[in-house]
């Protein structure tokens, strides 16, 4: 029991790490090609990150392409 009170938080911590590495990664993209639609949402902004993939970083193209986008 002890165990898995230690593995939750850590696979929290993990999961909290990625999603701050996808963010890091894009960011500038966002800001540079997708500036207009940073307030409409983060399905908006994902989708001009699509339409602007030939565009982005190769490290925003991986971490699309790592989460099936």
């Amino acid at each position: 029991m002890t165990r898995l009170l230690f593995v939750i938080p850590l696979v929290l911590m993990v999961s909290a790490a990625s999603a701050q590495q996808g963010q890091d990664a894009c960011a500038r993209d966002v800001s540079r090609f997708c500036r207009a639609q940073m307030n409409d949402g983060d399905q908006i902004v994902l989708a001009c990150l699509q339409q602007n993939r030939a565009r982005i970083s190769k490290a925003c193209q991986q971490m699309l392409a790592s989460h099936g986008r």
